[in-house]
């Protein structure tokens, strides 16, 4: 093949497939972006209002009965809700890798709708609730329906959920590296030219489109952890971080077991027909948010609070008792507590920035015992924000998106190795402990629970790749390949056979055969055309 030639099939292949991609991915941002910007303003300002009303409570106790029947209320309508929904139960994030990875589809518009509505009552109810969970299901909804809406192939729907979801954490965080990665290493669990660039795209078109509404409306835009000092932690407090990593570690162990052993409990409370277990997470949302506001929300307020700007003392509303210590271990309890019952249960609200909130309240509580050990004081903002870190990897076992989010968030990048070394430590003790991801383990079980995998035949099938398709010149690990198979066996124009490895080069001519569970062999065949092109 001539160098001309070459320029000719690329620029062919780049039409046919490039542009494509790209047009859609900054659609899918734009629209993500608008949606997911609006949707946490809207998360601000309920969080504001819920805990401007939890205030006039406490003054004028004589109220207090009638939180609490709101509260059971809200339980009974929101667990309703989630019974007819199920892609809205938890946080929305391991349904949407779902839906990334081919297993089911997102129902775009009543996931999307439901997700938005159910999660932001959540808010204004109180509970210990985020926004970033729904903003990666809002925006892999908007993924899904440019796909739907623009009739594009089941691996172009794919791509665009993942980008979206990409686009819809960076928004809200306001961190573009962190949405990014979080799609390659969560989404996928994989890399390739494809997923990098529609998540790329998607974010920087998301970030653009919500910044600028901010802008216009007249809220910041900025880091989202802005008073963390990083100074230099020197090698004699290096003991300091290790002990901490392994203690927040071991924190996270426990906090991913009770999960797992909560859903497991709460599945045996079967009155109203299922739905009264949502009266738990929603009535401890009441109690502890009548103790202390720090326990409502997120927790982007108290993780801001705990921020020293270098100089080593906290600062935080007292609790109970006068001690910071004390109010630490008291918060650390109720956001504890609170995450894992809306997990266990299922709450559709978002329990990525609690996580963090809770990892954050060790790191303050290390931090003190630290600085009685003789750790020097000014370290205090980076141990916070490492055991944050720690006990995200710990749970989440991403250590990729844990390393950019801990700088990213705060805005500074001095001090890498210590936070490499408390990222490292955490992913370790969850592999002694054979910690699972937990978003990969609750979708496990949501397929399980919701039976999406019965009803699939074990299908071969094959097909000749034509010029300038998908598959055309691509290494067989870079192609997103329908769920639950892989490609068994290829046959090049002269009918030699081999079985492919990732990095084997797919040709035009040559016959893939692709073995995989799905309902049917037409479902089936037509997305692999969808990547080999048809005869």
């Amino acid at each position: 093949m001539s160098f001309k030639d070459v320029i000719k099939k690329n620029k062919e292949s780049f039409l046919n497939n490039g542009v494509n991609l790209i047009v859609l991915s900054i659609l899918t941002g734009l629209l993500a972006g608008v949606v997911v910007t609006f949707y946490n303003i809207l998360v601000h300002f309920g969080e504001e209002s819920s805990q401007k009303i939890y205030a006039l409570l406490r003054a004028y106790p004589a109220f207090i009965p009638l939180l609490f029947i709101t509260l059971a209320a809200g339980a009974i309508v929101i667990g309703t809700l989630v019974k007819f929904v199920p892609m809205v139960r938890g946080s929305g994030i391991p349904q949407t890798e779902g839906a990334a990875r081919g297993l089911f589809a997102l129902k775009w518009y009543v996931t999307l709708c439901s997700a938005f509505a159910a999660s932001l009552a959540c808010v204004f109810l109180g509970l210990s609730a985020g926004g970033e969970g729904p903003s990666i299901q809002i925006g892999g909804c908007v993924g899904e329906g440019v796909g739907v809406t623009l009739k594009r192939s089941q691996m172009i729907k794919r791509l665009q959920i993942s980008a979206g979801a990409s686009a819809g954490l960076a928004v809200a965080f306001n961190a573009p590296l962190t949405g990014l990665i979080f799609s390659l290493e969560e989404a996928f669990r994989s890399f390739s030219a494809q997923i990098f660039i529609c998540s790329a795209l998607s974010v920087a078109s998301g970030l653009l489109v919500g910044n600028l509404l901010r802008d216009l409306m007249g809220y910041s835009v900025g880091f989202t952890f802005e008073n963390f000092v990083f100074t230099n932690v020197g090698l004699d407090n290096v003991p300091y971080v290790l002990l901490a990593a392994v203690l927040t570690a071991i924190c996270g162990v426990a906090f991913y077991y009770c999960v797992f052993l909560a859903k497991k409990a709460l599945k045996k409370l079967t009155f109203l027909k299922g739905v009264g277990k949502f009266l738990i997470p929603f009535l401890l949302a009441g109690i502890f948010g009548l103790i202390t506001p720090y326990a409502m929300g997120g927790g982007h307020s108290f993780i801001q609070d705990l921020a020293t700007s270098g100089t080593g003392q906290f600062h935080l509303q007292s609790l109970i008792t006068s001690s910071i210590l004390g109010t630490l271990l008291f918060v650390f309890a109720f956001k504890f507590i609170s995450a894992v019952a809306c997990m266990g249960c299922g709450v559709p609200c978002g329990v990525f920035i609690p996580m963090l909130a809770v990892g954050a309240c060790l790191g303050g509580i290390l931090s003190e015992l630290c600085k009685l050990m003789g750790m020097d004081p000014v370290c205090a903002d980076y141990l916070v924000i490492i055991c944050m870190s720690v006990f995200f990897v710990t749970v989440v076992k991403a250590p990729i998106t844990a390393i950019i989010m801990t700088f990213e968030l705060t805005g500074q990048i001095q001090n890498v190795l210590p936070a490499l070394i408390g990222v490292a430590v955490g992913y370790l003790v969850s592999e002694l402990f054979k910690v699972e991801p937990i978003y990969e383990r609750l979708l496990d079980e949501f397929v399980k629970e919701e039976g999406i995998s019965e009803g699939l035949k074990l299908i071969k099938v094959s097909a000749v790749i034509q010029p300038n398709s998908v598959a055309d010149d691509k290494f067989v690990r870079s192609i997103i390949w329908p769920a639950n198979g892989l490609v068994v066996e290829v046959v090049d124009s002269e009918g030699n056979k081999f079985v492919p490895e990732g990095e084997t080069k797919l040709i035009a001519g040559q016959t893939i055969v692709f073995e995989g569970k799905a309902k049917g062999e037409d479902e089936l065949l037509n997305y692999i055309y969808d990547i080999t092109g048809k005869n």
